[in-house]
């Protein structure tokens, strides 16, 4: 199976969209499946620009037509009547296959996702033409209940959507980068499923995000890793 990590620099505006679109094309003949970061589609501090900005669905039909040649997965804020939910998308043979929509939204420190938000309530995993799935946004792996409902759904696959501002300098390297690669790799081995984890890169607000996605094995081992800080789109064979 061909994997393509897009950790890429969002903007706040709706142009994210034409180059999720550019970068599709021109990886979608050479992956199996695509994955994009958390709020990819929208970039991460909104907070009242949600109102203009979040997605229906139905703009969306482009990447659902684009997921007939390749697996698709991105991250959006979706509007849902009168709320937004912070979600996961994975698009296949013309299709939303799956929404996941964040469960645990931060609202501490420099975190403001619970004021403008709508909580998901569920954890679950589907069927794809790569096998099981289930998926994650950022704050919801940091919670043992959650690891539970993982092992109990047995994927073969978790996706991690992510957009973790770097934080914890010091000589020995990233304090947030070795305790979000401690977690993921427990969350791998706990579940014997491969693990892929996408955050973001750039910055907004004062917010730096420092990138380093990566693809970890059953055995909690990390098989790939982009660089910290860069945009990079790269394809991986596991």
């Amino acid at each position: 199976m061909r994997i393509t990590l897009a950790q890429t620099s969002p903007k706040l505006n709706r142009s994210n969209l034409e180059d999720t679109v550019s970068i599709i094309n021109a990886c979608k003949n050479e992956t199996d499946l695509i994955v994009f970061a958390e709020l990819s589609l929208n970039g991460y501090s909104l907070q009242d620009k949600l109102y203009e900005d979040a997605w229906d669905i139905v703009e969306l039909d482009v990447l659902k037509n684009l997921s007939l040649n390749v697996d698709i997965v991105v991250g959006a804020a979706i509007r849902d009547g009168n709320n937004f939910k912070n979600s996961a998308l994975y698009f296949s043979k013309g299709r939303l296959l799956s929404k996941h929509d964040k469960v645990h939204l931060p609202n501490y420190g420099m975190f403001e996702e619970a004021r403008y938000f709508k909580a998901g309530n569920i954890f679950e995993s589907f069927s794809s033409r790569h096998g099981k799935v289930s998926m994650a946004v950022c704050e919801d792996l940091w919670h043992k209940s959650v690891h539970t409902n993982l092992i109990n759904n047995s994927p073969d696959y978790i996706i991690v959507l992510v957009a973790s501002p770097a934080r914890g300098f010091s000589d020995n390297g990233l304090e947030i980068e070795d305790k979000w690669y401690e977690v993921i790799k427990t969350v791998a081995s706990e579940c014997k499923a491969k693990l892929i984890f996408v955050n973001r890169v750039g910055f907004e607000d004062g917010l730096g995000f420092w990138g380093g996605s990566c693809i970890v094995n059953e055995d909690a081992e990390i098989l790939h890793k982009l660089p910290r800080y860069e945009k990079a789109v790269k394809t991986f064979e596991i």
